[in-house]
């Protein structure tokens, strides 16, 4: 391990803007005594990062063969609302997810239902139509009764 640490540090700043990794969820390690230069922030990841710490988050969950919004949901909504009025230019994919144990089709129809009542909400609430679409991942991404707003810029 020593051996490692001490090549790394005979390397210099080469080794160390290399050896920087650009994977989200990973920490990067900082070894003391070498430079390493802050990475470049995509403004997406800014914009992505202040819509959820803004909004609360970015998914709307469902019970189970609903696709009505839930008071919470509405909150979220109203939350997610105002910060895309502030960002026109932003725009956004709501994604409406099945329930794990429908059929394909129904999967389809029921992600579809709740990403356009998604859409709606946000409509009703002032964010101009032109800035969301809605698409149904039905199957496809299985998981809990969702509806997720995901920023596309």
């Amino acid at each position: 391990m020593m051996r490692i640490l001490l090549a790394l540090l005979a390397l210099g700043t080469a080794a160390s803007a290399s050896a920087q990794i650009r994977a989200p969820g990973i920490v990067k390690r900082v070894i003391p005594g070498l430079r390493q230069p802050p990475g470049p922030v995509a403004p997406a990841d800014v914009l992505r990062a202040d819509f959820l710490a803004k909004t609360g988050g970015d998914t709307i969950f469902f019970g189970n063969n609903v696709s009505g919004l839930s008071a919470p949901a509405r909150t979220t909504l109203a939350a997610q609302a105002a910060w895309l009025r502030q960002h026109p230019d932003v725009l956004v994919r709501i994604e409406g997810h099945g329930d794990t144990g429908d059929t394909r089709n129904h999967a389809i129809a029921m992600g579809a239902r709740r990403a356009e009542e998604v859409r709606s909400y946000l409509v009703l609430l002032g964010v101009p139509a032109g800035q969301v679409t809605t698409t149904s991942m039905g199957k496809e991404r299985p998981g809990s009764p969702r509806a997720v707003t995901v920023l596309v810029q």
